[in-house]
């Protein structure tokens, strides 16, 4: 089965439209683990207030979002690449992309030792998605470039 030359075009576009979604979700989901750690290291009524945000929680969901959709969307991008070039292009956007996945997986992963207070886990994990988040700056900038070029092309 051929897909039509448009339907190939505008599969170049979901994976960065969803990348920019995730690097917003990403910033917010930092803002909530600061309101977490915040609620942990407060005492009294700020910490009655703070618990009511239920940041933990919200923190949680959207991190599971985030892994879910970044891994989704990184196999995507490879799929949509290989089914329009016949290959993939072997670059540095392809593999800091591969190695934020792996990070985030490495990330979640820490997530039983945290709950179980483990303060090494939750200072990696809080180190890995700062890296992420610096690599997703990164990468939402060759992003741009690469659609620039696909639309240059067409």
């Amino acid at each position: 089965m051929e897909l039509s030359p448009s339907v190939k075009f505008s599969l170049n576009f979901i994976h960065p439209v969803l990348m920019w979604v995730l690097l917003v979700l990403s910033l917010y989901a930092a803002y909530l683990g600061l309101q977490v750690q915040r609620t942990r290291n407060a005492q009294g009524e700020e910490k009655k207030e703070l618990i009511k945000g239920k940041y933990n929680i919200k923190h949680y969901q959207i991190g599971s979002i985030i892994l879910a959709l970044m891994v989704t969307g990184a196999i995507a991008a490879m799929a949509v690449t290989y089914i329009n070039n016949g290959k993939l292009f072997f670059g540095p956007h392809l593999l800091i992309g591969l190695g934020m996945t792996t990070l985030i997986a490495i990330s979640a992963s820490l997530s039983p030792f945290m709950q179980k207070g483990a303060n090494w886990a939750r200072m990696t994990h809080i180190l890995l998605n700062f890296a992420i988040v610096g690599l997703f700056v990164l990468q939402a900038l060759s992003g741009v470039e690469i659609v620039q070029r696909l639309i240059t092309k067409a």
